[in-house]
Formats: structure tokens, C-alpha cells, sequence
């Protein structure tokens, strides 16, 4: 009888939903290494942090203790200034306002409105209610919401891609591109995030860790997360910066036996609790 009313419920639970996925769950295929978020209780647990200095997605993942730990935030290896805005617990932890090298840079100053507004990914507060969101950093909130963590990025990939808007490429009078900035349109490794909407609100993070193995350019990153199915999605800062840490991977762009990755400035992990 006993046995009877556990099957019993166990159907009940799958039927109602309530049986899900586990909070993290990581595939691997063809040199892409695919991660999904699932679950209201895991939005609490994520936090995009940067360091003082530069550091390793490992030295980020192993300080932190965290569960998962990607790179995040462009920033300048010279400087060791960001150039993407960082948000953790409320407050702006980097600012590329405060990044003097792109702030006296006379190509980037005279672009500097599409680079501070590229696009993000955001964590919002929304009266004690937690929801991701992408979008551009200029881009108004919700009422009552709040950014809880966010990350800056770019460029936005679904439900279009922003690449002239967020200065990655520019176009002469004739469409020709002569001007590229992050590699954008040469196939390289890739770390993307993306939102899938489920029924009832729910909300699934989907994170693409592209490797060396199956280097794409933004064109294929696109493609890639709308094969998925995702609403909205962005790149993180990419190639030799592609980073990822999960249990016993590691994952760096180069993939050579013993390399521990470059040095990077922002990061996003996954807490334990």
C-alpha cells in the first residue's frame, strides 16, 4: 500500500510540474559545451563579480567556492580596467567610465554612447520577485524592479542582432565593413548566455561555452542560441577570454593539457547556496 501511494504521488508531481530538471545540467556536443539554469531557486544563488586585479576563471571559481563559474565583461589587459559595466548586490562594482584608456581613446570616445550602452545581462529585483533579463544598459526598468547582479557584454544577439549599434563593426557609405572589434566576424571560441520563456513565467538561462574545436563567428552564435529557442541572448566577451569551470571541467579557449587560462577581470558564478 505503501509503495502504491508513493507511485501515486510521484505521478502526481510530474504531472503537476513539479518534478524538474536539475538546477544546472551540462551537455557536451561537437566542441560546444551547452549549460541550463533551471528553477526560481538558482536565480539567488548567481552573482557576476570582478576582481581587483586580473585573475583565472579557476582562481575566480576556487575563491568563490562556486558551482559554475564563465568569464563575463570586456576589459583592458593593459589597465586592468573594465569596459563593460558589473552590478553585484545592488551596487555598480565597475564602472568603464572610470576606464581612463577608453575614455581618452579618440575612436572610442567619439563611439563611446554605443559602448556604454551595450547590451547586459541583469538579475532584476522585482518587488521581491527575481527575473533575468537582456537588454541594452541604458534601457529603462520594469516598476518596482531593481538590478540585483547584471553584466555587460555585447553585442545583443536575439531578438536581433546589434552589431553597429554597440560599435562592434562599422560601415562605410557602400555597407563594407573597416572597422571590427572582438573579433565579431572571424569564427573563434564563444561564451554566450541566453532566456528561454516557459509556460507560467518560468524562465531557463541557457550558457554556450563554444571551443576551440567548433570556433563560430556572431552570424552562427545567433543561429546557434535561436536553434535553442531563446527569446533573448548576447556573446560575453570571447576568444582567448573564453573560460569555463563546472565540477571536474575546465575549460579554457586554448585547450592545451595544463594551461589554467587567461587572466580576466569579471566573472559569473553560481553560489552554493
Amino acid at each position: 500500500m505503501k509503495r502504491i501511494l508513493l507511485l501515486i504521488g510521484f505521478v502526481f508531481l510530474l504531472l503537476s510540474g513539479r518534478v524538474l530538471a536539475a538546477p544546472i545540467d551540462v551537455q557536451y556536443n561537437d566542441g560546444i559545451y551547452h549549460i541550463t539554469l533551471s528553477g526560481d531557486k538558482i536565480k539567488k544563488q548567481i552573482s557576476f563579480v570582478s576582481s581587483s586585479n586580473l585573475i583565472t576563471n579557476k582562481e575566480a571559481h576556487n575563491n568563490a567556492q562556486s558551482l559554475l563559474t564563465i568569464n563575463t565583461g570586456f576589459f583592458d589587459p593593459n589597465n586592468q580596467k573594465s569596459i563593460s559595466y558589473i552590478v553585484n548586490d545592488y551596487q555598480t562594482v565597475e564602472d568603464p567610465i572610470f576606464n581612463e584608456n577608453l575614455m581618452t581613446n579618440p575612436v572610442t570616445r567619439k563611439n563611446l554612447r554605443n559602448i556604454l550602452n551595450r547590451t547586459e545581462f541583469r538579475i532584476l529585483d522585482c518587488d521581491s520577485k527575481l527575473k533575468y533579463e537582456i537588454a541594452p544598459h541604458n534601457s529603462k526598468l520594469d516598476f518596482l524592479c531593481s538590478v540585483r547582479t547584471s553584466a555587460q557584454g555585447g553585442p545583443q544577439l536575439l531578438p536581433q542582432l546589434r552589431l553597429e549599434e554597440e560599435f562592434f563593426i562599422v560601415k562605410d557609405e557602400e555597407g563594407n565593413v573597416i572597422r571590427e572589434a572582438a573579433s565579431v566576424l572571424q569564427k573563434t571560441p564563444r561564451t554566450l548566455i541566453g532566456i528561454k520563456s516557459l509556460d507560467k513565467g518560468a524562465q531557463e538561462v541557457h550558457i554556450f561555452i563554444v571551443t576551440n574545436e567548433h570556433p563560430m563567428d556572431i552570424y552562427e552564435s545567433r543561429d546557434l542560441c535561436a536553434k535553442y529557442g531563446l527569446d533573448s541572448a548576447m556573446a560575453f566577451d570571447g576568444g582567448s577570454s573564453t573560460s569555463l569551470d563546472y565540477k571536474k571541467i575546465h575549460v579554457v579557449s586554448t585547450q592545451e593539457s595544463g594551461d589554467t587560462g587567461r587572466a580576466l577581470k569579471s566573472f559569473m558564478i553560481v553560489n552554493k547556496k
